[in-house]
């Protein structure tokens, strides 16, 4: 894979977790299951992945060892979006949700050493620790006054969310490093097929009879296509592209500003502000307070070897 330089592979993070904060809005809109939709989407990003040139090209240098990390990936990835998509039915929240996947940041700073066999960072494990801290403001303080939360579905959401948030930093480390094996368009391409035959086939499963497989509502064609094309092909290319140059750690603690979009567009749309109380802020600011910590404790530190 070719190189780019670090600004602009943080360029490329930075629109693919813009468009990523609409993911959890669109999950919301459309009317279906979260199987359903995890199937429509991965189906959908593969056919278009397919359908262009240059993925065929980028295939066709891969060995099937190559290809088969890919497709393993892409299983881990496709269980992240469902238990993502699943958090946001049982809650009722796209807030909840992607305050929940803010503890991706923790999950990479253990897995990032173990995986890649980095040395076990102080502050990811510390930052990401502070990020727990601000789940647990959200949580807590809700279940305290929810005495049925977990009977609702608040507690079933959380859960689900934080499924997601490890699988999500599972598979973010696993393609940092597997990411000089291949292009980012085989790999995206690979993942989201390896995900849309798995779902194909556990379909009897899930599928209720006389469900169509095919949105029913106008507004739900609409909703599926963004998610799709705007939201899956272009991001998911854009953040595995970005992963040449930085660390599965900055990577996850980049994503964690999905969550402030997400709120922003849920409360602008859902007006879900009205549900949550003055502790969801108070840990949202603090899982905001340890995104940007990150990069001025590291400005501090190269500051201090130059001395």
């Amino acid at each position: 894979m070719s190189n780019i330089s670090r600004n602009r592979a943080l360029a490329y993070l930075h629109t693919a977790v813009l468009l990523w904060g609409f993911t959890a809005i669109l999950g919301k809109l459309i009317s279906y299951g979260s199987f359903l939709l995890v199937w429509q989407r991965m189906t959908l990003t593969g056919l278009i992945y397919m359908a262009l040139p240059v993925v065929w090209k980028r295939l066709r240098e891969l060995s099937w060892k190559q290809a088969r990390i890919f497709l393993g990936i892409g299983l881990i990835v496709c269980a992240h979006w469902i238990t993502f998509y699943g958090s946001i039915k049982l809650g009722n929240s796209a807030s909840v949700t992607l305050a929940c996947l803010s503890a991706a940041s923790f999950f990479s700073s253990l897995l990032e050493p173990w995986l890649l066999g980095n040395r076990l960072s102080k502050k990811d494990l510390i930052l990401g620790a502070i990020v727990i801290g601000g789940i647990l403001l959200i949580y807590g303080t809700q279940i305290a006054e929810q005495a049925q939360s977990f009977s609702s579905g608040f507690g079933a959401a959380v859960i689900s969310g934080l499924a997601s948030a490890a699988l999500a930093a599972l598979f973010t480390v696993l393609n940092k490093k597997y990411i000089e094996q291949a292009d980012a368009w085989a790999i995206s391409s690979l993942e989201m097929f390896a995900g849309a035959v798995a779902l194909t086939v556990l379909m009897p499963l899930w599928l209720k009879p006389g469900e169509s497989l095919l949105p029913l509502l106008p507004a739900d064609w609409l909703w599926t296509l963004l998610l799709a094309i705007l939201c899956t092909n272009l991001t998911f290319w854009l953040g595995t592209r970005a992963l040449s140059q930085l660390s599965a750690f900055t990577a996850n603690l980049t994503v964690n500003l999905e969550p402030v979009y997400g709120i922003v567009l849920g409360a602008l749309i859902f007006h879900e502000n009205e549900d949550l109380n003055s502790w969801f802020y108070v840990g949202t600011a603090v899982i905001l307070g340890a995104i940007f910590a990150s990069p001025l404790i590291d400005r501090y530190n190269r500051s201090k070897l130059n001395q």
